[in-house]
């Protein structure tokens, strides 16, 4: 069995201060390649992550000025790597929307996680491909959704990278992107009302 991951091209897997899809990648990769399956990831040139890695795109490039632009390297990366995945891979997994139209000229698998919040010209445009695996990260994120072929399956993480501590300090902690679909105002708002410390890490 030999698993095609494909990453975006604009950030290393695993990424070198981001802890978003990349990370998830990364740790996919790795989790497969220690479950005895073959895992080629395809991504930028900069990344480090210990399974096979193919590319297109040399170097990292974020934040993308011009969303247009973003746009057309995703794609070009997405067409690139799912044809050169059709060669020897048995399974494609695919990070983002723009690869999801090659699975039409693709003879295997191909998996989609879907990684952005619910969104009704994406979820129409989904329900086109009724062959694909789609992966949702929530329950709530499946309950949205209409595709036959759909199931949640939580992202991993690796627990050695995370120290235990059975004292704890008093504060709430919100570790990531901010923007209104992560729900860092929630957590502001619990903050104020609970009187506890709020720690915010970007």
């Amino acid at each position: 069995m030999r698993v095609a991951l494909v990453a975006a091209p604009f950030i290393s897997v695993p990424p070198a201060e981001y802890g978003g899809t990349e990370l998830f990648v990364a740790h996919l990769a790795q989790g497969l390649r220690q479950a005895g399956t073959d895992v080629v990831v395809y991504t930028n040139g900069e990344s480090t992550v210990n399974v096979e890695r193919r590319c297109l795109y040399e170097r990292s490039e974020w934040p993308v000025r011009i969303a247009e632009q973003a746009w057309i390297k995703e794609l070009n990366h997405a067409g690139w790597a799912i044809r050169d995945a059709a060669r020897d891979c048995d399974i494609v997994h695919v990070q983002s929307s723009q690869g999801l139209a090659f699975s039409r000229f693709l003879d295997r698998q191909m998996v989609l996680t879907l990684h952005n919040p619910y969104n009704k010209s994406l979820s129409e445009y989904y329900v086109h491909y009724p062959e694909v695996q789609f992966v949702s990260i929530s329950e709530n994120q499946r309950k949205q959704e209409s595709m036959p072929k759909i199931l949640t399956i939580h992202h991993g993480i690796e627990l050695e990278s995370y120290r235990y501590v059975r004292q704890k300090q008093q504060y709430l902690s919100f570790i990531g992107r901010i923007a209104p679909v992560k729900g860092t105002h929630l957590a502001i708002e619990v903050a104020k009302r609970t009187g506890i410390p709020l720690k915010i890490l970007v």
